[in-house]
């Protein structure tokens, strides 16, 4: 049974009723923040923009089924229970390299209440990497290595070096030897955890001679893979950049990165504080939100587009298709820029 990790129960914020539509309420999702923590060498962790968000009601009726970064800020839901699901990606069958994170919480919404729920996401699936001595090409020439769980499996060469990705249960190691196969060892892996197996031979050329052995050193649950928390390299890089809501936590930080949608611009006219579709009039200033589309100025940073190559390339009078694209900006994490926290003296910019 999947593991459900939370950080903080959804919040229920009572509203007056004449602000929602009668016998509804809404769901406001989020994450806690937006980074990783990561405590051991890994590879390419995603983006939680690009993660897969569902909502379904007790019914089974899916609310929202599509990307996080395209989601609504707000929800308007009927009253009743609703399950939020979010995964980095559809993860059915073994596959190398395809760590799975999520998270999945159960919800009650009220008549006329507003409920925020945040997510957190830790690896959901399990691993196996296999370390072949050559000693075991001296005992199986013809030998091939698989390891096999009930949704399938996967051939482990004798070079290979990446991670086994399989869902929760029982994950075999099969040798496959002159038309016959032979369980070597089987191990129930639970969500999170990665082992890594030694397999060698002694000098005896006969597949009797396989030994394997637990690597312990090699040997871990992956929970330190979660988003929430502090990172003290975050912002150094494009790769390691603030998201738009960790941004307003490390106000002060200077030359960082920091990644977000563009929403909006004309911050300087707006009656509502940005202007969220054209044609825009500044080419000074624009708005970076958590996601593609936002309704609320305060979920927004407000970004100052200096004189140059920067303003040239991402103002919204010349460029008003850069709505909706994500863009990495270099520069100050300021207090207030036009009412909302801010990112002034930009040096550089990348489209993501």
């Amino acid at each position: 049974m999947r593991k459900i990790v939370l950080i903080a129960a959804a919040a229920v914020l009572i509203a007056a009723c004449e602000s929602l539509e009668w016998g509804r309420g809404e769901l406001r999702l989020g994450f806690v923040d937006g980074d990783y923590v990561s405590t051991k060498s890994y590879h390419a962790l995603p983006d939680t923009s690009d993660f897969i968000l569902t909502v379904t009601d007790a019914s089974g009726k899916q609310v929202y089924n599509g990307l996080y970064g395209a989601s609504p800020e707000a929800l308007s839901v009927g009253a009743g229970t609703y399950t939020v699901r979010v995964v980095s990606n559809e993860f059915t069958a073994p596959a190398f390299d395809a760590p799975q994170f999520g998270d999945e919480q159960t919800v009650k919404v009220a008549a006329g209440a507003k409920v925020s729920v945040k997510l957190v996401c830790s690896q959901i699936n399990s691993g196996m990497r296999l370390r072949i001595d050559s000693s075991f090409l001296t005992a199986c020439p013809d030998g091939l290595l698989f390891l096999k769980s009930s949704e399938g499996r996967l051939h482990y060469a004798y070079m290979e070096d990446r991670i086994a990705y399989f869902n929760p249960g029982t994950v075999s190691v099969i040798l496959e030897e002159s038309g016959k196969a032979e369980v070597l060892l089987s191990r129930t892996l639970a969500e999170q955890q990665v082992l890594t197996m030694n397999i060698s031979a002694t000098s005896a050329s006969d597949a009797s001679s396989l030994t394997l052995q637990l690597d312990t050193a090699r040997t871990w649950l992956s929970d330190d893979y979660v988003i929430g928390g502090t990172n003290p390299s975050k912002g150094t890089a494009p790769d390691s950049a603030y998201s738009t809501v960790t941004a307003k936590e490390n106000i002060g930080a200077t030359g960082v990165w920091v990644l977000g949608y563009i929403v909006g611009g004309d911050m300087t006219s707006s009656v509502n504080g940005i202007k969220y579709s054209g044609p825009f009039t500044s080419r000074t200033n624009l708005a970076i939100g958590p996601r593609s589309i936002v309704s609320s100025k305060s979920s927004c940073l407000s970004v100052f587009l200096p004189t140059g190559a920067v303003r040239d390339a991402l103002n919204l009078v010349d460029h008003p298709e850069n709505i909706g694209k994500q863009v990495f900006v270099k520069g100050d994490i300021v207090e207030a820029y036009y009412g909302i926290p801010g990112v002034k003296n930009v040096t550089e910019y990348q489209f993501k």
